[in-house]
């Protein structure tokens, strides 16, 4: 396919997904609603309420005496998880080994919906290889906090880019024949006590900020079921919140697929069956026996009881069900995820800053490169609670670099710092003979571990350090304390700006982190993610010049903490973490059951509305580290031309990127709206629509983009509907939020 109709396909995806009207990619679930009410008539209250609770960790039950096969799930995001016994034990098979994609925020930096769909498909195929039904993910909830455990998980701080990934990987998933699991329905934008906190928020931002993505990911990416938070909205638990599950999921946006718990996110009988739950998660406390004495009590009609049957067998109708002796024949991780998981990995690499053109390196100028820093040769496939995968293999940054330097130049490599284990970590030798572990994650720099750091530096003609966190520090259970760099880092990148001034930092992380000192002594700053097992090639590739970096910032990377909005409101933290972790308490022997893990966490006000991340700092006048949307290339692109109309219900956005360089690149431009005479709140600007294009050197490329006109309402919380504010509109074209190249008008009536 050549460069034009690729992109042409990819713009009109994202249009697609801006449309929220279209109902048709659900209603691929009730084809077989016939023969699936024949199999409801025939079955017995005790087997129907079977189906809605666990039958092991990791499924739930079908209709044995009938022929319905269980449904199989396994937990994603990012790769299937190796094959589990009852405790979350593996099991220690040798073909359960699969691929390690890049995590959720390395997908979204490269804002790339063909990327989504091709990374949906890579996961979609080796669920299927594993005999799996059903992806735990994608994780779509809004990154409302820098520190937020799960960020790296979670696509964006946007609305409009969430919802692009998430159905991007949605249909691609789904074309492959294993259905996805949305997750975390809804507001689920905090692990501090998320257990039991209660969201308190408005009800438009609730829709044009949070539930967007995952209307988006129903309505147009079709996804067969949701997985609900554990956390409640508006005083109700998710997993049972009547609002959210019934009213919203079903009756506006026509959801007929199913909703199953977070694991251990079921509080109530009553309140499950009435609220719109079909499979709590884990165990039959309360989707069980006590189930079916509610029904012959006549507390919970048959009727409910049927549809929810009806809502489970559509899923397990349209996946097709893999025989025992047919899954797991193979290596679950294949060629074909791994090249997905490497072209995905190439494009979210984000080049921060690049003074005196220090990137690429060039290897027939350099003779000695030192790599500095534990995160250069730290796996990063393991860990964080529920998104370890057991990988086949991974390739780390140093050996990529070692990979593709050969024997032409040499490497020095000294890890710089110490790990910090966490609360979940494990021990990691970084050395020979010697465990370097921290106590504490602001422990400052070993003296022994800097010097030797030096000692390479000084002789090096280069310096590339690796600084950043790991799954112990950004982990599911728990949120960061703040965003500095652990273990002495900021002390370490000051000492080798003075023995090497030619210095280029590599930041490891998943979400943001204060990067003051690193911006300050590297001459080149590159974000490198947790970007799956072939990340150091990917890596490589771009320190060496073999691709121009391509990728930009999902979220914003912020001076202060304090200055990101919930902390500048007090908004959070909310207090002290009170209960420990929902899900981790449930494998503890030291308490009694849940007990601990459901104590009153409070309120969670999101008083700052819709400006959530660079929506609150552009309106703010807040100056950032790095913006939304930011990312530089090696190249130079000029954006010209600018046009835009209004026409049958849409605005079509034309303008021209031109690639001053002599390497070809990929540009992503960025389409922001501006309401100058809205009598409403607004934020300074909003992200409408983006596109990935390839320019040629030295050449220009004309990109077109549709905006359609519903896309431009507002959540009116006195009608409860969408409505539209007519007059002028401004268009705003950029490389990210604070970027803006191009501007115009139009009028929308």
């Amino acid at each position: 396919m050549n460069r034009i109709s690729r992109s042409a396909i990819m713009l009109a995806a994202i249009a697609a997904v801006a449309c929220t009207g279209a109902k048709a990619p659900q209603d691929r679930l009730t084809v077989n609603d016939k023969a699936i009410d024949a199999i409801i008539a025939q079955m017995t209250l005790e087997e129907k309420v079977e189906m809605m609770h666990s039958k092991t960790i990791m499924s739930s039950e079908g209709v044995p005496r009938l022929g319905i096969q269980d449904i199989k799930y396994a937990d994603g995001p990012f790769g299937c998880r190796e094959e589990l016994t009852d405790g979350f034990r593996p099991v220690g098979w040798k073909l359960d080994s699969a691929t390690y994609f890049p995590t959720g925020s390395a997908l979204a930096a490269t804002w790339s919906t063909e990327m989504a769909y091709k990374y949906g498909q890579g996961m979609g195929s080796e669920w299927r290889t594993r005999g799996k039904d059903v992806i735990l993910g994608p994780a779509i909830n809004i990154q409302r906090l820098p520190v937020g455990g799960r960020t790296y998980e979670y696509f964006s701080e946007d609305p409009v880019l969430a919802a692009a990934l998430a159905v991007g990987y949605t249909q691609g998933a789904q074309d492959m024949g294993t259905a996805v699991c949305v997750k975390h329905y809804a507001l689920n934008n905090q692990e501090t006590n998320r257990g039991s906190v209660n969201v308190i928020v408005d009800e438009r931002t609730m829709r044009e900020i949070y539930l967007k993505p995952f209307e988006a990911a129903v309505r147009e990416g079709g996804a067969m079921s949701v997985m609900t938070a554990y956390n409640k909205v508006g005083g109700t638990y998710c997993s049972e919140n009547d609002m959210l599950n019934n009213q919203i999921l079903r009756g506006e946006w026509g959801f007929k697929g199913f909703t199953v718990s977070d694991w251990g996110g079921t509080h109530s009988t009553m309140g499950a069956a009435l609220g719109g739950l079909n499979v709590q998660m884990t165990g039959d406390n309360y989707l069980g026996p006590a189930l079916v004495d509610s029904v012959k009590a006549g507390k919970v009609p048959m009727e409910v009881i049927n549809q929810k049957v009806r809502e489970i067998l559509r899923v397990r109708y349209a996946i097709d069900a893999i025989p025992e002796d047919q899954a797991n024949q193979v290596q679950t991780s294949q060629k074909f995820g791994q090249d997905i998981a490497y072209e995905v990995a190439k494009k979210s690499i984000v080049l921060l800053k690049n003074d005196d053109h220090i990137l690429p390196i060039d290897k027939s100028k350099v003779k000695k490169i030192a790599v500095i820093g534990l995160n250069a040769k730290a796996s990063t496939a393991a860990g964080g609670m529920g998104a370890g995968v057991k990988t086949l293999y991974e390739i780390t940054p140093l050996q990529g670099i070692l990979n593709e330097v050969g024997n032409e130049v040499e490497v020095i490599y000294a890890p710089g710092y110490k790990n910090y284990r966490g609360m979940f970590g494990r021990r990691m030798i970084v050395r020979p003979g010697a465990e370097d572990i921290a106590a504490e994650i602001d422990e400052p720099a070993d003296p022994a571990l800097l010097e030797e750091a030096l000692d390479a530096a000084r002789q090096a003609d280069i310096v590339i350090f690796f600084s950043g966190t790991n799954k112990n520090i950004e982990t599911e259970g728990s949120d960061r304390k703040d965003i500095m760099l652990p273990v002495g880092q900021d002390e370490i990148v000051r000492a080798l700006r003075e023995a090497n001034s030619n210095l280029v930092t590599v930041n490891i992380s998943g979400g943001p982190c204060d990067l003051n000192e690193v911006e300050y002594n590297s001459k080149a700053l590159v974000q490198g993610w947790w970007n799956g097992l072939e990340g150091g090639h990917a890596l490589a590739d771009v320190l060496f010049g073999k691709i121009a970096p391509s990728g930009k910032l999902p979220f914003t990377f912020p001076i202060r903490l304090e200055d990101s909005p919930a902390y500048a409101l007090g908004n959070f933290p909310q207090g002290q973490d009170i209960q420990g972790d929902l899900f981790g308490n449930q494998y503890r022997e030291d308490i009694e059951g849940q007990k601990a893990a459901l104590a009153d966490a409070g309120n969670a006000y999101y008083t700052e509305g819709s400006l959530v991340g660079y929506r609150w700092f552009d309106t703010k006048k807040v100056d950032v580290m790095y913006p939304f949307g930011h990312g530089l290339s090696y190249v130079d692109f000029d954006y010209s031309n600018i046009k835009a109309s209004v026409r049958k219900g849409k605005i079509t956005v034309s303008f021209d990127i031109e690639n001053l360089g002599d390497l070809d690149a990929d540009e992503v431009a960025q389409i922001y709206v501006r309401r100058p005479e809205s009598k409403l709140e607004w934020p300074e600007k909003e992200l409408k629509a983006f596109g990935r294009v390839n320019v040629y050197h030295g050449s220009k490329f004309n990109v077109s983009m549709d905006i359609p006109v519903d896309d431009l309402r507002y959540w009116d919380v006195e009608s409860h509907s969408w409505v539209l504010e007519p007059g002028n509109i401004e268009i705003l074209v950029g490389s990210s939020s604070r970027d803006i190249r191009l501007a115009t008008t139009v009028n929308v009536q």
